[in-house]
């Protein structure tokens, strides 16, 4: 019988995502599934030794729910003795991923930004979603506060943000699917990003009166076959926090480092096919999806994930 209920588990784990260590053990064997039993029986649920549907979906919420207030060792699921893990770390279904950034908040800690309950889809205790490309935006504010405020009054949503001094938010676990991209395929199959950038140059005075200094001027921002007129574009601390990101995110989801590019190398700078049919896999900016987006013109995309490899 034991070895029916290893070959189910292991089934349930390859389906749903899970792992042995989330119950305090390293294989799938008869331990793993005393030590499921003892877990059931602690929170009243019939104690079979299975990971079926309703005791995953209860191991998941409480893993999310710990999320800050006890790290696992990074790449790792909770432990039954969670371990202390300072080293920064990004989220996907309830587990761990390094990345290479000193400022890191999670959603859950105590300067966190957060995302109201109903303006994503959520993907709580179902199969790992299928992630292949990640979208790049800035987000017309004056901060990443600011940018969170907004996504709730507008009932939409994003996985991370960057703001002015290079820290990174996030503000869901990338297993949801944020309401980010614009419809409902690029949504479902991306992670996005929203980088801090008031854009207008009218808003200078107040970076500089705020000490962040004043922001670099984009002059040359090309989109849809246009040269956009001088906007701010993205202080060089925000473009390091954004190759950090998009490294994890490379490593975590095994999202290729790559980016639309024409049959010379470029960037394409308008929308491209493959990314509107959700055929791209890799680092796109908004307006690779649709010509209504004109975010992140004038971003580097070629040059930034170059670096962000050796990351």
């Amino acid at each position: 019988m034991s070895f029916d209920k290893e070959f189910y588990n292991q089934a349930s784990a390859e389906k749903l995502g899970w792992d042995s260590k989330w119950f305090g053990v390293t294989e799938n064997d008869d331990r793993l599934i005393e030590a499921v039993k003892k877990w059931q029986r602690a929170r009243s649920l019939k104690a079979d030794g299975l990971v079926g549907p309703m005791t995953f979906r209860r191991v998941w919420t409480e893993r999310e729910a710990q999320i800050s207030s006890a790290r696992a060792a990074p790449g790792h699921g909770y432990e039954s003795a969670p371990l202390v893990c300072h080293e920064p770390t990004i989220v996907h279904n309830g587990t761990h991923y390094p990345i290479k950034w000193p400022r890191v908040v999670l959603w859950d800690e105590l300067d966190g930004l957060t995302t109201d309950p109903g303006n994503y889809s959520s993907y709580a205790g179902k199969e790992p979603r299928k992630i292949n490309h990640f979208v790049n935006h800035w987000d017309v504010c004056l901060s990443s506060a600011s940018c969170a405020n907004v996504l709730a009054k507008r009932g939409i949503s994003v996985h991370f943000c960057i703001d002015n001094d290079g820290t990174i938010y996030q503000l869901l676990d990338t297993q949801h699917a944020a309401w980010q991209a614009g419809g409902r395929l690029w949504n479902h199959t991306s992670i996005g990003v929203e980088i801090a950038n008031a854009y207008y140059l009218k808003y200078q005075d107040w970076y500089v009166s705020k000490g962040f200094g004043a922001r670099p001027i984009q002059e040359q921002g090309q989109v849809h076959g246009k040269t956009l007129k001088p906007f701010l574009d993205f202080y060089p601390v925000q473009l390091e926090a954004l190759k950090a990101l998009w490294a994890a995110v490379s490593e975590a989801h095994n999202i290729p480092l790559e980016c639309p590019t024409d049959k010379h190398g470029k960037l394409v700078t308008t929308i491209d096919s493959r990314c509107v049919r959700g055929e791209f896999s890799g680092f796109v900016n908004h307006y690779n999806l649709t010509k209504r987006k004109i975010d992140c013109a004038g971003l580097d995309l070629v040059g930034l994930l170059d670096a962000a490899k050796e990351l």
